[in-house]
């Protein structure tokens, strides 16, 4: 009897579950906030007369801010602490999302996407030190999984949303509605947040014990603490997961990007068919990105194998998509695609995660992130132009195809031994 009432308070709620709820919201309205204009693209497109090529320039911008000052961002955060600049960032992005409705010129609408990136720049900095702050090593992989399925819920979120509020008030109105929640969630991160647990008033001693054995079963985690941000620059490794990650979010960001046109321009589908359409393969992925994560955790050998191959099966499957005849097996495909897409997305940010030092976490995987978005500007121009000389969808596909083989063949070249990496970052690619 005296052991049962000794297991209850492990089954409590912990501090850093709701550190962690809180980080998947600001997620959450960063993605509603910069996908909604997916939805409305041909209604913008229709409105300022806007050729593909254009429209692509369009979604690119927001990459453009967003790689910018995404290892700025990072360094900010690893330098004053993840509350203040998470705060600051959504409130930000947060305004100038309203704004996007009330402009009714191409070139400052440009400007203002390019800003609006500025702002987002520095969340998945911070949203990662907050992790490695809150979380123990154990822990990452599963914690970066959840915080991502926000990758799959905010573009399917961003589809019915948009697409319901744009059939009713206009493309206009979805932006000045979806900018306000988010400034009032930066005050609240501002009020609530602490950047050290120790500081946190409904923290407990357990949790603090475990960050701290976290720290003492790893003896190289102490090394690893006191590498900075400029030796970390020397190693490869850093180097290898950007690019992964830069030719994975080739794949990504076009897919996601113009799924929605895609579907209404190649398909002739309505609006709202489009909005649900688009969100089914969301909706999937974000089973598969938490179960990526989790498996992450679990894998005792080279956490880069729940990369390699599903990023290749996601390949093949977006291969089937553009194949296929049917709208059916379009929709199929396109859900299998997401599927293995997210789950390869889920095992990589639990390998960036766990291989980072807690210390530089923000600039280490704003670094890794910035090569995300820098393919996310390039990939939704890259792809209209391409659409537009074309005048199909094909070779943008086979383009996105081609990125995920070159992702996963890059992600095969990371070695697991840490005993090449003096002293080190350990290379730590073992659960």
């Amino acid at each position: 009897m005296n052991e049962q009432l000794q297991v209850q308070p492990k089954k409590r709620w912990k501090v850093r579950y709701s550190v962690l709820l809180v980080l998947w919201v600001c997620w959450l309205f960063s993605f509603l906030d910069r996908m909604v204009i997916t939805i409305a693209l041909p209604f913008i497109g229709e409105d300022l007369n806007l050729n593909a090529t254009a429209q692509g320039l369009l979604l690119s911008m927001f990459f453009a801010g967003y790689a910018l000052f995404q290892i700025p961002g990072g360094m900010l955060s690893d330098k004053f602490g993840f509350r203040r600049v998470m705060s600051i960032a959504i409130t930000w992005w947060s305004i100038f999302t309203s704004l996007t409705g009330l402009i009714f010129s191409f070139p400052l609408m440009l400007l203002l996407r390019f800003v609006f990136g500025l702002g987002e720049a520095c969340l998945p900095g911070a949203s990662y030190k907050g992790i490695a702050t809150y979380f123990p090593s154990k822990q990452r992989g599963t914690a970066t999984g959840i915080q991502s399925t926000v990758n799959t819920l905010g573009p399917a979120l961003a589809a019915i949303a948009a697409a319901a509020i744009i059939g009713f008030f206009g493309w206009r109105a979805v932006f000045v509605i979806m900018g306000i929640p988010g400034i009032f969630v930066g005050i609240y991160i501002w009020v609530k947040f602490k950047d050290n647990p120790k500081d946190h008033p409904k923290i407990t001693k357990e949790e603090l014990a475990e960050l701290d054995e976290d720290v003492d079963e790893k003896s190289p985690e102490k090394k690893k603490s006191d590498i900075s941000f400029k030796e970390l620059l020397k190693r490869p490794i850093l180097w290898q997961m950007s690019l992964v990650w830069f030719f994975f979010d080739i794949t990504f960001w076009g897919f996601t990007s113009w799924l929605p046109s895609y579907l209404i321009n190649e398909k002739g589908l309505s609006l709202m068919d489009t909005g649900i359409f688009s969100a089914l393969p969301y909706l999937v992925g974000t089973v598969a990105i938490v179960l990526g994560g989790y498996l992450s955790d679990r894998v005792k050998t080279n956490r880069k194998w729940i990369f390699i191959p599903n990023a290749l099966i996601g390949g093949l499957a977006l291969y089937l998509m553009f194949q296929a005849s049917s709208l059916t097996m379009v929709i199929v495909y396109q859900c299998l695609a997401a599927f293995f897409m997210f789950l390869a997305q889920g095992g990589f940010w639990g390998l960036v995660v766990d291989t980072l030092p807690a210390k530089i976490m923000a600039s280490g995987s704003a670094t890794v992130n910035c090569f995300g978005s820098i393919a996310g500007f390039v990939s939704p121009f890259l792809m209209g132009y391409m659409i537009e000389t074309s005048g199909s969808f094909n070779s943008s596909f086979i383009m996105m195809i081609v990125a995920l083989v070159i992702a996963a063949a890059i992600a095969l070249s990371i070695s697991g031994k840490p005993k090449e990496e003096p002293v080190n970052l350990e290379i730590k690619l073992d659960a």
